[in-house]
């Protein structure tokens, strides 16, 4: 039976390779646009966004007690707390859907629960102040005031949604899973500690601030003129941190769990990039899928309409930001404001990429229970959204 297996995937490629349409312009041009979106996700994501994020997740697996993560984020935790914890932390972490997954696996591989890790997991992305400030400015208020309340309320919901669809599975895993509940001894104070992790997160925000409007010189534009220095001052502090309170073993250790984490996350993003941009193309180009189809599909506030832009946006890939001037150029090619509102709500918290990385930490079932909450809850408020707003 193997043998047969191995046989007809040989079989499968030979005949990609002998049918491949090299000579069809518009596979061209995807193929183009595959590689062109993965190369500008190297240069603008990677070093910045995701080697930081990868080192946090190390420092959680390694120097975040399992005692603290299930005080806030297990099974048995104050559900007020955590859900409330999990649910506005994008409004500290300006990061992409892609970014916020080494964090996600490093807390729930700790022990959090599957309801506070999936509340932390959307909100991340999806509650990024600047973001939301953006789209109130270059959308209108109304977008705006939506999108906000949505992300806190979707954080929630899919979260404890997601907890009591899987409830069996997670009373089981916390049961079977090696999850230490005692009360751990801390290596060091928790002020040393929080500088530390701190300093970190100060370093992925500041690195990441985006250039504000033209024109625009309130305190945005301040901090952007001098997000290397702040950048730098917290690097100083880190550096200092780890040379005087970290022991040679534990930053050894630390190391090998960040080296872990790329390993397991970044072949699926990069794979998850290229079949992206394959399909949709970058802002502005096209892939394989024409943008007129998707233009097309997405006016008025009818139910395909909503449902289509859901499905869109949680596949394709959305840097920090970028889904804004994406929104301006389909609102101005006719898209209804429920659509609208339906792909800021999907989008930036659900990519091809992520949706790789995510079954490998979670599963395939709860993946796709996690995705379709996302794509149904996004399609009915959008068409409540574009009602109202009519």
């Amino acid at each position: 039976m193997k043998g047969w297996k191995k046989f007809l995937y040989i079989l499968a490629a030979f005949l990609a390779c002998f049918y491949l349409p090299v000579e069809n312009m518009r596979f061209n041009n995807a193929v183009f646009e595959a590689l062109a979106l993965v190369k500008w996700y190297a240069r603008e994501h990677v070093l910045l966004c995701l080697v930081p994020a990868f080192f946090i997740a190390g420092a959680i697996s390694v120097f975040v007690s399992q005692a603290s993560v299930m005080k806030y984020f297990g099974a048995k935790a104050n559900k007020f707390l955590s859900y409330s914890v999990a649910s506005v932390s994008g409004t500290i972490l300006a990061v992409c859907s892609c970014t916020v997954l080494p964090l996600f696996s490093g807390i729930y591989k700790r022990g959090a629960g599957l309801g506070p890790a999936v509340a932390f997991l959307y909100s991340g992305p999806a509650i990024n102040v600047l973001a939301i400030i953006l789209t109130a400015r270059i959308l209108g208020w109304q977008l705006g005031l939506a999108r906000a309340v949505g992300a806190v309320v979707f954080s929630v919901v899919i979260g404890l949604l997601m907890h009591l669809i899987f409830l069996k599975e997670e009373r089981a895993r916390q049961v079977s899973g090696d999850f230490n509940v005692g009360e751990a001894k801390e290596a060091r104070s928790l002020g040393k500690t929080v500088l530390y992790f701190a300093s970190m997160v100060a370093l992925l925000v500041f690195a990441n601030w985006g250039k504000p409007l033209a024109g625009d010189t309130g305190i945005w534009s301040l901090i952007y003129a001098s997000k290397w220095w702040i950048t730098g001052f917290f690097l100083v502090v880190l550096a200092y941190s780890l040379f005087s309170w970290f022991k040679k073993d534990e930053l050894k250790g630390w190391t090998g769990a960040t080296w872990g984490f790329a390993l397991q996350i970044l072949p699926l993003l990069l794979g998850g990039v290229l079949i992206s941009g394959f399909l949709l193309g970058r802002v502005g180009h096209e892939g394989i899928i024409p943008s007129r189809f998707v233009e097309m599909l997405v006016g008025g506030n009818s139910f395909r309409a909503n449902f289509f832009s859901s499905i869109v946006a949680a596949f394709m890939y959305f840097a920090t930001l970028t889904e804004v001037p994406i929104l301006q150029g389909l609102i101005g090619s006719g898209m209804g404001k429920g659509p609208a509102l339906a792909l800021l709500l999907a989008g930036p918290a659900l990519s091809l990429p992520s949706m790789l990385v995510i079954r490998g930490v979670i599963g395939t079932k709860k993946t796709v229970v996690y995705v379709s909450l996302v794509v149904v809850m996004a399609t009915i408020s959008g068409m409540i959204f574009g009602v109202m707003v009519k």
